[in-house]
């Protein structure tokens, strides 16, 4: 089994920061891209930030400037650094992974974590 467990999220006062982490564990083969994705309520999950495996990187035109997402292949780990945050930031984070796993067969798909709620609220 593959598990991503996200970390870091919290409540903020406008202007501050958060630093987000996510671990994948199980039996990996490789990891192609990590990123992050947010769904604020009444909202459609939306991607936030994301970086594959030669370090590309992809922002919503929203955090540019602000979010910072990067990785530590060998911990298997992806992290979102997000400054000057706004109310409009508040949302449940999810990290996804597109990754490669031994389940029975190596395997191509994509995993989830549970969430972490981030909110921005003075």
């Amino acid at each position: 089994q593959v598990q991503l467990v996200e970390s870091g999220g919290g409540l903020v006062q406008p202007g501050g920061s958060l630093r987000l982490s996510c671990l994948a564990s199980g039996r990996i083969y490789s990891i192609h891209s990590m990123g992050w994705y947010r769904q604020a309520p009444g909202k459609q999950r939306e991607l936030v930030a994301a970086i594959a495996s030669g370090d590309s990187t992809n922002y919503a035109e929203s955090v540019k400037g602000r979010f910072t997402v990067s990785r530590d292949n060998a911990k298997n780990t992806v992290y979102l650094q997000m400054n000057s945050l706004k109310p409009e930031d508040t949302a449940v984070y999810y990290c996804n992974a597109y990754l490669i796993a031994y389940i029975g067969a190596l395997e191509a798909r994509d995993y989830w974590g549970q969430g972490t709620q981030v909110t921005v609220s003075s």
